[in-house]
């Protein structure tokens, strides 16, 4: 808040003195602008679901139209309560899930003056090139090819002004909107759901960080020869830019007519790409949409993928692992007090059978492709968008009923990265047995390993170790 003076009361703080740091004014200038967009229509939405109107789809649809025109972290929370089961009405997710490609990106003017704050005003001489349109643009940020002067081609990664104020304001926007829900729909207790998108938010925003990560990846995937990392330039990179080398390649959509075998190839990099961090160092990619995958060839043919953006890293304590592989063995067996060990692990409290039963069901769809020792899609006869649809609208009823439960806060990205993986595989119409991939994932694993070999890559990276706390 301002004092008597017209000053934040911020002001004294690292963060204030940050020209773009997280300020009271900046926020106060986000609310109103996300007030005269999309506040109406997220205020009509809520009025609906309380009162009984009949006008979803209808207000879905406006809310979208809405948060298209906005750049910042109300988009992208907007993506990402859309891919998260039963997080928002299901009207809502799907018209939300399209926001992804949508971003449009700032002009010269807005790039010029990120450069030069952030490598100096004579930021172009530390560039043999620099192209002038983006070469893609999302919700927080947009990427520049330029070309280093030692000849690498480059991808600049810039980050939005303002953002971090941004963040602070969408996000207590992101707590109103899901305590209204939380009093419209009582199956499931948003609350950490929340605090989880609120965390890797504000991560997203740490370019320091993303880099770490990146050093993570490469070093997870040093001699890997189906998963490129890009290469860090550290000399062109600072707290609101990225610079990064150039992973060339075609987009995922490009391969959906190319011959099966191709597609395998990408699906099985993919497949490795996720499950190999997640099983050996107890981390994930937790952001695994289309755009964030190139394929590179060889000969002609799709030899494996580029990973390019490490900002939407999940870390997790081994013991989530051992609990996902618990869950796992005990759908394979029939062993309900393994399943509810599996459970109480990941956080889930005082489970009633009913509701293990109902969690069960989502259970049985996340695992089924990874349960049956033969070739098959990723699921038969669903479209991309509708993976999961059916599942959630029989675990939503069954949690009606019984419930609610709480969705521990781990729980959230995993599960969210789970489904969005089975996605792309459907748009690659693949065909794997799944099942043996993911025991050869799995086929050594003890708890100790994974938490030494964590420490150790980890560190290496200057990656901090998870805590419970998220």
């Amino acid at each position: 808040m301002a004092d008597s003076s017209g000053r934040d009361d911020e002001a004294d703080t690292p963060e204030a003195r940050d020209r773009e740091g997280n300020r009271f004014s900046r926020r106060m200038q986000r609310y109103a602008s996300i007030g005269s967009t999309a506040g109406g229509v997220a205020a009509r939405m809520g009025a609906s679901y309380l009162f009984g109107g009949k006008d979803h789809q209808k207000q879905a649809v406006q809310l979208a139209a809405a948060l298209g025109g906005l750049k910042g972290p109300l988009m992208k929370v907007a993506q990402l309560l859309a891919t998260i089961p039963d997080a928002i009405p299901p009207e809502y997710a799907n018209e939300l899930a399209q926001l992804q490609n949508q971003a449009p990106a700032m002009g010269w003017p807005f790039v010029r003056r990120r450069m030069a704050a952030e490598l100096g005003p004579d930021w172009r001489a530390k560039f043999q090139s620099f192209g002038e349109q983006a070469a893609a643009a999302a919700s927080l940020g947009q990427v520049h090819k330029a070309q280093s002067l030692d000849g690498r081609e480059l991808a600049v990664k810039l980050q939005y002004p303002e953002m971090q104020s941004a963040v602070e304001a969408d996000l207590n926007q992101l707590r109103i909107a899901m305590s209204i829900y939380k009093r419209m729909d009582t199956a499931i207790d948003t609350s950490e759901i929340s605090a989880e998108i609120a965390a890797r938010l504000r991560e997203e925003l740490d370019y320091g960080l993303e880099a770490r990560h990146m050093a993570l990846y490469s070093l997870m995937f040093r001699g890997g020869e189906a998963i490129r990392v890009p290469e860090l330039v550290p000399e062109l990179s600072t707290k609101r830019l990225l610079t990064m080398t150039w992973l060339e390649g075609q987009k995922i959509l490009a391969y959906k007519a190319k011959p099966l075998e191709d597609r395998n190839v990408i699906a099985r990099a993919l497949f490795r790409a996720w499950w190999y961090p997640f099983s050996h160092y107890a981390v994930i990619h937790g952001d695994p949409h289309l755009g964030n995958y190139t394929i590179f060839e060889e000969d002609g043919r799709a030899a494996g993928i580029n990973l390019l953006d490490y900002g939407c890293i999940r870390t997790f304590e081994p013991k989530f692992v051992g609990g996902v592989i618990d869950l796992y063995r005990g759908l394979q067996t029939k062993n309900r007090d393994l399943i509810v060990h599996a459970y109480e692990t990941w956080g889930f409290c005082g489970l009633s059978n009913d509701l293990i039963d109902i969690l069960n069901i989502w259970a049985g769809f996340i695992y089924g492709p990874l349960l049956e020792d033969r070739v098959r899609p990723i699921a038969e006869g669903i479209a991309p968008g509708e993976y999961g649809r059916r599942e959630v609208y029989r675990v939503h009823k069954g949690l009606r009923e019984k419930g609610p439960v709480k969705v521990p806060r781990e729980f959230v990205f995993m599960d969210r990265a789970a489904v969005g993986l089975g996605g792309v595989f459907l748009h690659l119409a693949a065909e794997l047995n799944f099942y043996r991939l993911f025991n050869e994932m799995i086929e050594d694993f003890k708890l100790s390993d994974t938490a030494d070999r964590q420490a150790t890559a980890f560190a290496a990276a200057g990656v901090p170790l998870p805590s419970s706390s998220g």
